[in-house]
């Protein structure tokens, strides 16, 4: 009898588990694809030469994966361009803030992803410099997204001389942005940071 209880209980176990997994999203979608794996070495040597040893290697990975899926050859709806998904006048612009990047190559991996350091370097360095660097991150993130000037310009919609994050994260569509662009503004680095990013985190540091 307690030989047909504990079966029992085992199937009943079993049913439970693999209902569970049944809710999981498949394994395959949290790996790093596999095209990924021959920037990687380009990608760190990039992120410490322009943004320093300290660079968080896992955060740009996971935004070139939010971005192109790492397919160099990647073409936006919009015609962002490349591993960095740049749009031509920001391609335009990023070449005159370094010399390794004047050539304007979108589509060249060591050119975008050097473009992409460099634009979240001088992002970052444009955040509150009181908020704590994964909050500075998440601002650069949103400013790579959207525009910094909406992101300053809802910071000042909150009246406040030092909001948080948080309340400038409330106050989307307050300013200049328009409401609706809001949902995909905010999900940009949360889905980096939160969902993407401890996919690479054997790569280097995170945030």
């Amino acid at each position: 009898m307690r030989e047909a209880i504990k079966d029992f209980a085992l199937a009943v176990l079993l049913v439970a588990l693999c209902a569970l997994a049944a809710l999981l999203p498949p394994m395959a979608h949290a790996q790093v694809p596999q095209a990924a794996q021959k920037h990687r070495a380009l990608l760190v040597r990039t992120a410490h030469a322009a943004w320093g040893l300290d660079a968080p290697v896992a955060v740009f990975a996971a935004q070139v994966h939010q971005e192109s899926a790492w397919r160099p050859d990647a073409v936006s709806h919009v015609g962002a361009q490349g591993l960095a998904q740049f749009m031509p006048a920001t391609t335009r612009w990023i070449a005159t803030q370094s010399p390794d990047l004047a050539a304007q190559q979108p589509y060249n991996p060591a050119w975008a992803l050097r473009a992409l350091v460099t634009y979240d370097r001088w992002l970052y360095d444009r955040t509150p410099a009181h908020y704590l660097p994964r909050d500075r991150m998440w601002v650069a993130l949103r400013a790579y997204n959207g525009g910094l000037g909406h992101w300053q310009r809802e910071a000042a919609s909150t009246g406040l001389a030092q909001p948080t994050r948080a309340q400038v994260d409330a106050a989307c569509g307050k300013a200049r942005r328009a409401a609706v662009h809001c949902k995909e503004n905010l999900g940009y680095p949360n889905r980096i940071l939160v969902v993407i990013q401890p996919r690479y985190l054997q790569w280097g540091p995170g945030l």
